[in-house]
């Protein structure tokens, strides 16, 4: 594919170009090394490192173009470059000019928030496509053009990713494109250039403040993305989160709400909670879901709100979502074929930890015990670890600490850390095993027959972090393998 400059630059306020203007570009690039003949390289102002340092390694492999917010102090007579005011945002517009701008020829939704971007997000293209709609998504997960799976190494990708798979949802004949906008994608600008028929809001609790800083940063990077729908758009949010009305504030959106429990646009009430399902009373009748768990039907609510304020049939779309099954790592039974219940689930944050024990504890069997086994990540918001380790201790039976993701730092040290949350009180319910694996079949050991396990943090990954290296780690296999090796007790 091939573009000219000119063409890339259309509606993007530029502040001066040096050099010509029609030239053909054949690339967009931000990273140096991936510089060729005829390709345009943004130098992006990042967190870790300046793209404006490596303009002249981008030029010498070929780049012709170069897009800065500052010029280089030695400037090439065969290089244009173009000053704007943010190259992060200036990329995402650019890369969607290179590819003709396919998100204004799908409807795409966003959905941001803590907790239920995941799970909300893969409603929605389920629902679709089994109403028999073309569809796209882009997750934590992985990302999907119809039925053919792409990796995600991020949950929002960069903006050249992002255009790339929305173009090709568009060669691909889909209709919509749901994504996750996390808080990071947000204000690093990877979802400029996209023309958005709608956003979700799930709900905001304690998360990644060792990269925003403090909640009120948090909340702002949440709100910059309803502050950019149009009017044409609309904003649908959980009612009962009360940070909601700071996200509609300035937000030109029409605005809808949804609640389990409050006065909403859309509404639904729990009639049964079990380990096996839902039932919810939704749109004057009640309908059997297969998720597990009260957050699950403010997700569930959520997808069908969106599916009404785009334009789906009702009925169509509570059956369509009735027949989805359990998201993978979102409130997984694992099958062992043992009395044990095994729980796997991606939660990671305070408030998503205390709701998956709460629902836990709704439908417990008696006499059963509650086993959980938890870390937290290496290299992110140290601030949660001891509020976890409170929750855990003060809501579980038997709580064991163990390594998840530990990245560059100690295990131990994370596990000292979740230690500090713990009361007094507690302390004897508390295990320290820094082995995930051994942690798991020590759960497993332990438990009798009415106990149920949960196993939470990395849900869906299957590998464990350790010192820049990815290794291998399948929960679902080591339970199995565990329960086999132990008496049904």
């Amino acid at each position: 594919m091939m573009k000219n400059l000119q063409q890339l630059l259309v509606d993007i306020p530029v502040q001066k170009i040096v050099g010509l203007v029609d030239l053909p570009i054949q690339t967009l690039c931000f990273d140096s090394r991936k510089a060729v003949a005829h390709s345009c390289f943004v130098a992006i102002n990042g967190s870790q490192v300046d793209g404006h340092h490596y303009i002249s390694m981008a030029t010498a492999a070929g780049s012709s173009v170069v897009v800065c917010e500052r010029l280089p102090e030695s400037i090439q007579e065969t290089v244009t470059y173009v000053v704007v005011v943010s190259t992060p945002n200036t990329l995402g517009m650019m890369a969607s000019n290179f590819y003709d701008q396919p998100s204004k020829k799908l409807k795409v939704v966003a959905v941001t928030g803590t907790n239920g971007k995941t799970t909300v997000v893969h409603l929605l293209y389920n629902m679709v496509m089994k109403m028999g709609y073309k569809a796209g998504m882009f997750s934590t997960m992985y990302n999907k053009v119809l039925d053919e799976t792409y990796s995600a190494s991020h949950t929002t990708p960069d903006p050249l990713q992002v255009q790339s798979l929305l173009h090709r949802m568009v060669a691909a004949g889909c209709r919509y494109c749901f994504m996750e906008a996390s808080s990071h994608a947000i204000v690093q600008e990877r979802l400029a250039g996209i023309h958005f028929t709608g956003a979700i809001f799930t709900n905001i609790t304690h998360e990644h403040l060792d990269y925003h800083l403090d909640f009120a940063h948090y909340i702002q990077a949440k709100k910059k993305l309803f502050d950019r729908l149009p009017a044409t758009a609309f904003a649908l949010v959980n009612q009962e989160d009360k940070n909601s009305s700071i996200l509609l504030q300035n937000c030109k959106a029409k605005k809808f709400t949804f609640s389990l429990r409050d006065a909403a646009d859309f509404r639904a009430r729990i009639v049964t909670n079990t380990l096996h399902g839902l039932e919810l009373d939704i749109a004057h009748q009640s309908v059997w879901f297969q998720l597990i768990g009260a957050f699950n039907a403010s997700n569930l609510l959520a997808a069908y709100g969106a599916a009404q304020l785009l334009g789906l049939n009702s009925q169509e779309s509570l059956v369509a979502l009735s027949a989805i099954p359990p998201i993978l790592g979102r409130m997984n039974r694992v099958p062992h074929g043992k009395p044990q219940q095994v729980i796997i689930d991606y939660a990671h944050t305070p408030d998503a930890i205390q709701k998956v024990i709460a629902t836990l504890r709704s439908m417990f069997p008696t006499g059963g015990r509650l086993i959980t086994i938890m870390g937290c990540g290496g290299n992110r918001d140290p601030q949660k670890r001891a509020m976890i380790g409170k929750i855990l201790s003060q809501n579980s039976d038997i709580a064991i600490f163990t390594s998840d993701n530990p990245r560059e730092e100690d295990p131990k040290e994370i596990i000292d850390a979740m230690q500090q949350g713990v009361p007094e009180a507690a302390l004897p319910k508390v295990l320290h095993i820094i082995d995930r694996a051994m942690a798991i079949k020590t759960a497993c050991c332990i438990a009798h027959a009415p106990d149920l396990i949960l196993i939470a943090g990395k849900g869906h990954q299957y590998y464990e972090e350790i010192k820049g290296t990815r290794h291998y780690f399948c929960e679902e296999k080591i339970v199995q393998e565990a329960l086999c090796d132990t008496k049904a007790k």
